[in-house]
C-alpha cells in the first residue's frame, strides 16, 4: 500500500490522522520535534526528528512517500509565517522526490470566493477572525498561495470549529454557507483527509468538512 508523508502528527488532529492511516495499511512517515512525541508504536510508522521549518528534515520525511497529509498549524509562540514557510519546504522536497499529491487542513476562515457563499453568521465569524487573528488568517492565504504556485496536486481541506467528540463517519461536506454547519469532530475530519490521499475529487479546491 502507499506510504504517506504526515506533518502536524503530534497534534489534536494528526494523532487521529496517523492511527487511522495505520488502521487502513498504510505505511507512515511523520515528523516530530521528539520521537516521544509519537506514541504509536507500529512497524509501518516510521519517526523521523525534526521542525517543519528544517528543510534537511523535512525533505526525509517526503523521501519515500507516495503523498503528503499536512495538519500542522500555529500554535502560541509560533513563527508568523510558520504554515506558509514549512509548506514550502514541503511542496519543495515533494518536487525534488517526484511526490505529486498533498492534502492540507486549514480553517474555516480561510476563504473561497469561487463556491462560499458566506451567511451573515459565516461573515461575523470572518470579521472576528480578522481581528483576533489575522497572523493565522495571513498564514493560512500565504501557505494556499505557495500550493497553488507548486504546480502540485494540492486539496485544501477546511474544518470549522474541530471538537473532541467520537468517531462517527457521518459528516457533510460543502462550502461555507452551503451544505455547512460551524463544527466537526477530529476523527470524522481525518477520515475525510486519509479519503483524499486516492480521491481527486476536490483537486485543486478547498471543501469544508462539518456536521
Amino acid at each position: 500500500m502507499a506510504t504517506i508523508a504526515v506533518f502536524g502528527g503530534t497534534g489534536r488532529s494528526g494523532r487521529h490522522v496517523l492511527e487511522q492511516a495505520l488502521a487502513a495499511g498504510y505505511d507512515v512517515r511523520v515528523l516530530a520535534r521528539s520521537a516521544s512525541g509519537i506514541r504509536i508504536r507500529d512497524p509501518r510508522l516510521t519517526v523521523i526528528e525534526g521542525d517543519v521549518l528544517d528543510a534537511d528534515a523535512v525533505d526525509r520525511v517526503v523521501a519515500g512517500s507516495s503523498a503528503v497529509v499536512s495538519v500542522f498549524g500555529q500554535v502560541k509562540g509560533s513563527p508568523d509565517t510558520l504554515q506558509t514557510d514549512g509548506t514550502r519546504n514541503i511542496t519543495e522536497a515533494m518536487a525534488r522526490h517526484g511526490v505529486r499529491r498533498i492534502i492540507s487542513l486549514s480553517g474555516g476562515g480561510l476563504p473561497d470566493p469561487e463556491h462560499d457563499r458566506p451567511r451573515a453568521a459565516d461573515r461575523v465569524i470572518r470579521v472576528l477572525l480578522k481581528l483576533l487573528s489575522p497572523k493565522v488568517l495571513e498564514d493560512a492565504k500565504g501557505h494556499l498561495r505557495v500550493l497553488k504556485e507548486s504546480g502540485l496536486d494540492w486539496t485544501v481541506v477546511r474544518g470549522p470549529r474541530l471538537k473532541d467528540t467520537p468517531y462517527t463517519g457521518v459528516y457533510r461536506v460543502g462550502w461555507v454557507g452551503v451544505d455547512a454547519s460551524t463544527s466537526v469532530g477530529r476523527a470524522d475530519l481525518a477520515e475525510f483527509l486519509l479519503h483524499q490521499v486516492e480521491d481527486r475529487t476536490f483537486l485543486h479546491q478547498l471543501p469544508l468538512v462539518s456536521y
